[in-house]
């Protein structure tokens, strides 16, 4: 009995080094997952961080961006308003009445044109007065019959309208023939 008390005694010590070797295996992949998943937590934590500094970056820009649209916008204008200043001040100039009207006038036709052509260089256009009756851009405040004019067409532009692109920003107050 003895060769069997050592076979078996050899058979448990197999197993029992078998099962050694297999929870050290298990506890070394166990550590290697350990620290696949400290790696892994760090690594979140790092692309969240960026997100988080992304996402405050961006709503500062936006911010900016919106606070700051029109700022090309009042650099055009700045020109128009030197241009009426002046009309002011050539008033206190010592001239003739007729003189003076006469370059007031001109003054204004030249600011007039300025100030056009400042907004449309932003998109705000002039609705056209020559076109046919359109209910989007234009609102008919009276309605007359014409002998000259087919009827939905405009006789009479009361108030110019205006539209910023392809949005109307004020219609136009028209009289429209029957």
């Amino acid at each position: 009995m003895a060769t069997e008390e050592k076979e078996e005694l050899q058979n448990e010590n197999v197993e029992l080094d078998e099962a050694a070797a297999e929870a050290a295996a298990v506890e070394n992949e166990f550590d290697l997952l350990q620290t696949e998943l400290s790696e892994l937590k760090d690594k979140y934590a790092r692309v969240h961080a960026d997100f988080e500094n992304i996402k405050k970056r961006l709503e500062r820009e936006k911010y900016t961006a919106v606070e700051y649209a029109n700022e090309k916008f009042a650099k055009d204008m700045i020109p128009v308003l030197d241009s009426l200043h002046g009309a002011l001040n050539s008033v206190k100039a010592d001239t003739s009445c007729e003189e003076l009207l006469a370059k007031l006038k001109e003054g204004i036709e030249l600011t007039q044109k300025q100030l056009v052509t400042s907004l449309e260089r932003h998109g705000v256009k002039m609705v056209a007065h020559d076109e046919p009756f359109d209910p989007n851009i234009h609102n008919a405040i009276q309605s007359v019959d014409s002998d000259t004019v087919e009827s939905g067409q405009i006789v009479q532009t009361f108030q110019t309208g205006y539209k910023y692109k392809e949005r109307p920003l004020r219609e136009a107050m028209v009289v429209v023939a029957n």
